[in-house]
């Protein structure tokens, strides 16, 4: 099985500097990821990696405690 090298978009509610802190800090624990965005404004998440985007949302919700949107998932091809 090969695993895809995937980005995702989430909508995570950080409404206030240790709402960030709490997301960034979750994001950073999960080995799987390569990259992140954190978007505080539009409340969106974005992180690339090869992982299963479901386990990473549900990893998320569960460290942060709280709701995670996935809005889009995408694959990233090599040009």
């Amino acid at each position: 099985m090969t695993v895809k090298y995937l980005y995702m978009v989430m909508r995570i509610n950080v409404d206030c500097n240790g709402c960030y802190r709490k997301v960034k800090r979750a994001l950073l624990k999960i080995p799987e990821m390569e990259s992140h965005l954190i978007e505080k404004k539009q409340s969106r998440v974005i992180v690339c990696g090869s992982f299963v985007p479901q386990d990473v949302a549900i990893k998320i919700k569960k460290k942060t405690n709280r709701r995670v949107e996935i809005l889009e998932i995408g694959d990233i091809h090599e040009q």
